[in-house]
């Protein structure tokens, strides 16, 4: 029998619809006693410590987890699993340090935006929010594509209903309740991804026997974990800056900064958050490379179903849809509140139009209109990994200029334009082509022959940390 047949379709989408319901249902009763804009960005600023955990928990995992790491795995090895995994953590502590000076300088905010547009003139922070909501738009793309693929592999239902099942639902709770009913959901699929997780790697251990582990690895590609090979080290770094750079422009993290009761329970909850993520990654990476070790003819990103799922047993195919469903919901109302909370705040500051326009009622216009882009790709399974890395890149091009300017109080607006700008054009250079096998640089501008096949291999590698670490330099030039 054909795996993604395990149920048939009619089962999964009325799972899927009930799954979706509940959330709905629990979100917007929830928040139906807080009403009012604050609650709709910030949640009034009185979430408590065991809330903050579960939501900054659930909105950095997604559907994504269940792909990314365990694909990324079996070519990049260990060092890709250590690097996703700590480049998805690192932003926790980044903000615990960046969390408490944004808080104490711009109290009322709601955004990292917001304090760039204090900071700096207009022109630079179009710029930033342009990108922001540009890294979070795929990010959504992504998002509810996964959930549609996953489903579809199981019962064969197609992309579409399940892209437009998660958005009309998560929509409704979404922009009714806004940041208060995000992160009450957020408590509930944490919970539910939590318990599913750790059953996961249970019966998936119990299942393998002896092959889930290092040595089995090692015997069948010991390539994925010897310390000679050096794609452990490049997949890594890569993953590392990709993962944590992006993260720390989204804006759910930042809501969730201003969205704390004070600032002790902000510390010790992304503290936890970080020890959470970590092992969570770590876990579904060390799955793809058990998964590849067991049948290198496994597709590389259905490592996990393919252990999970390898008894066609009913019980856990509606397990693992509801572990996608939770994953991908718990960050699909993080990103439309997040998206919607920055047209609120920042929109009077790009648009000129009449006092009389409600900007929260245009922010949700704005976001039925990308929703529906959202659910045109989602349907047609567009493999948008390759416009993810290029997001990637931007957000490697601005992170630096972006959070040194917090302490470099003299930092003037051209300088920040000129080091991000050459960043950028330094790692769009190198920046690989959908194949691979080239970039503008290496293979257009000048000749393959002229460098190493190392070069030629690591062109993403090599793009990432250049657009990271060129703005560094410029500005240390700048400063002397």
């Amino acid at each position: 029998m054909d795996q993604k047949y395990i149920i048939e379709q009619s089962t999964s989408v009325v799972l899927l619809i009930i799954i979706s319901l509940i959330f709905t249902i629990l979100g917007i009763y929830n928040s139906k006693k807080f009403k009012s804009i604050n609650n709709y960005i910030t949640a009034n600023r009185n979430i408590g410590f065991f809330s903050l955990t579960t939501s900054l928990v659930a909105s950095a995992l997604g559907a994504w987890i269940l792909f990314g790491p365990v694909s990324a795995a079996t070519w990049g090895g260990i060092g890709a699993v250590i690097g996703y995994a700590l480049g998805t953590a690192f932003p926790m502590i980044f903000l615990i340090y960046f969390g408490k000076k944004i808080r104490k300088e711009f109290p009322n905010g709601s955004s990292l935006i917001g304090f760039m547009r204090k900071k700096f003139g207009k022109s630079l922070f179009k710029l930033i929010l342009i990108m922001t909501i540009f890294y979070m738009f795929i990010f959504l793309c992504a998002e509810v594509t996964a959930v549609a693929v996953l489903i579809n592999y199981i019962s064969g239902t197609e992309l579409w209903i399940t892209a437009l099942i998660i958005l009309l639902t998560t929509l409704t709770y979404t922009l009714y309740g806004g940041l208060r009913a995000s992160i009450f959901t957020d408590n509930i699929q944490m919970i539910v991804i939590g318990f599913i997780l750790l059953f996961s790697f249970l019966y998936i251990s119990s299942l393998t026997g002896e092959k889930f582990s290092f040595k089995f690895i090692e015997k069948k590609n010991p390539q994925l974990l010897s310390s000679s090979y050096i794609t452990n080290y490049t997949a890594g770094l890569t993953f590392f800056i990709a993962v944590a750079a992006t993260n720390l422009f989204h804006q759910g993290n930042w809501q969730r900064v201003y969205a704390a009761k004070n600032y002790n329970i902000l510390k010790k909850s992304l503290i936890i958050s970080f020890f959470v993520i970590i092992p969570i990654v770590f876990f579904m990476g060390f799955i793809g490379m058990v998964s590849f070790s067991v049948d290198s003819s496994n597709r590389p990103d259905l490592g996990f179903f393919s252990l999970l799922l390898k008894d066609n047993l009913k019980i856990l195919s509606f397990i693992t849809i509801v572990l996608g469903l939770a994953l991908a919901i718990s960050t699909v109302d993080t990103l439309v509140n997040a998206i919607s909370s920055l047209f609120i705040v920042d929109g009077k500051a790009i648009f000129s139009f009449s006092k009389k326009i409600d900007y929260l009622n245009l922010s949700k216009y704005f976001i039925i209109f990308l929703s529906l882009i959202v659910f045109f790709i989602a349907s047609k399974g567009f493999d948008i990994l390759y416009l993810f890395l290029l997001a990637d890149l931007f957000c490697c091009a601005f992170v630096f200029t972006v959070f040194y300017s917090f302490y470099k109080k003299d930092m003037n607006e051209n300088t920040a334009y000129i080091s991000i700008f050459i960043g950028l054009i330094g790692g769009i250079l190198i920046f690989p082509f959908p194949n691979f096998s080239k970039s503008l640089l290496v293979g257009v501008i000048l000749p393959l022959e002229l460098f190493e096949p190392t070069i030629v291999q690591s062109l993403l590698f090599l793009s990432f940390i250049t657009a990271t670490f060129l703005p560094m330099i410029i500005l240390k030039i700048k400063k002397s």
